[in-house]
């Protein structure tokens, strides 16, 4: 099942494949050759959009990406991002355009391919004017080395601005059943300016998966540990999503999150959702949710829930916050 991003962007798989967790933030990966062989079953599964970034190891990811994909690379979208300092997320925003262009450069060699299917900017630098920021990646798209210019978490008046200049493709943020902002204004924008909308995690960074409770313990490299929607107390208090979730599921004869990944898809048809996984049975689990149809009812019967649930704790602790929605 393929999906276009929004009205300019490419023919994609309906669910792509997140890549950051097999080797960054949630602790060890699987080891190198079971994370290749692990992209490599996401294509043969129909999956055709891989979603990467300099700074997710830095560096190491793009290359485990590169590795995997170079025999199929001609049939798969290629999405990587810049915008950190040297690539490191504690150093800082960088997007001076002779960084985006370094960047590229850099990206286009590490992923073994001569374009980038879709650049997106991490996050939005304070201290470069978008008008900058898009006119740089319009350059590489003129000279062939880029195709589509995206955005990672920005707010409605970088992407006006970003897309006055080179229009953008599609934005990426979070977006699930617990975290629910982008509904405010920026679904809005998308459908308005024609812009494909990426939700990364989907799952809920794995609690919509109904697999984790107040007593799982992370892993001590697990970005989760200082997470405060991750606090034991808020995943006791979140639980009741969890639970509206498995009774849907059963009631479908799927799992709570092939539910929330087919609620997803069925929001807008130019959402295409990439749920990251080092496992291969989640894999296939993910993939199939795309099969899933949720009538009218079963949409209303999560919506009218909703109303009575109130999601407990931020998202992110407050020095990432401060760095969404520029």
């Amino acid at each position: 099942m393929q999906r276009k991003l929004g009205t300019r962007g490419p023919e994609v798989s309906a669910l792509g494949l997140g890549c950051m967790g097999l080797n960054y933030a949630y602790g060890p990966g699987p080891g190198k050759q079971e994370a290749i062989s692990l992209i490599r079953h996401a294509f043969d599964s129909g999956v055709t959009f891989f979603d990467t970034a300099e700074a997710y190891g830095p560096f190491t990811n793009e290359e485990l990406v590169g590795e995997a994909l170079a025999p199929i690379r001609d049939q798969v979208v290629i999405a990587t991002k810049f915008g950190f300092k040297n690539g490191q997320v504690s150093e800082g925003m960088d997007s001076r355009p002779e960084r985006i262009r370094e960047v590229a450069e850099a990206s286009l060699k590490r992923l073994k391919t001569d374009r980038i299917d879709l650049f997106y900017q991490h996050r939005v630098d304070p201290s470069v004017p978008m008008e900058d920021v898009a006119g740089a990646v319009k350059d590489l798209i003129l000279q062939g080395k880029v195709k589509h210019f995206g955005l990672s978490e920005a707010g409605a008046q970088s992407i006006r601005r970003a897309h006055a200049v080179q229009p953008v493709t599609a934005v990426q943020s979070e977006y699930s059943l617990w975290w629910r902002e982008p509904e405010e204004q920026i679904l809005p924008l998308c459908q308005e300016l024609g812009i494909g909308f990426v939700p990364f995690s989907p799952l809920g960074k794995g609690f919509l998966t109904g697999k984790i409770d107040e007593h799982t313990s992370f892993g001590k490299d697990d970005f989760r540990n200082i997470v405060p929607r991750f606090s034991p107390a808020a995943r006791k208090a979140n639980q009741g999503l969890v639970d509206l979730l498995g009774r849907i599921a059963e009631k479908k004869r799927a799992t709570p999150a092939q539910i929330a990944l087919a609620w997803l898809l069925a929001q807008k048809p130019w959402i295409v959702p990439i749920p990251g996984t080092t496992k291969l049975s989640r894999l296939k689990e993910n993939v199939r949710a795309a099969a899933i149809e949720l009538s009218a009812s079963d949409l209303g019967e999560i919506s009218s829930a909703l109303l009575n649930i109130t999601v407990q704790g931020d998202r992110y602790p407050a020095h990432l916050a401060a760095r969404v929605g520029k």
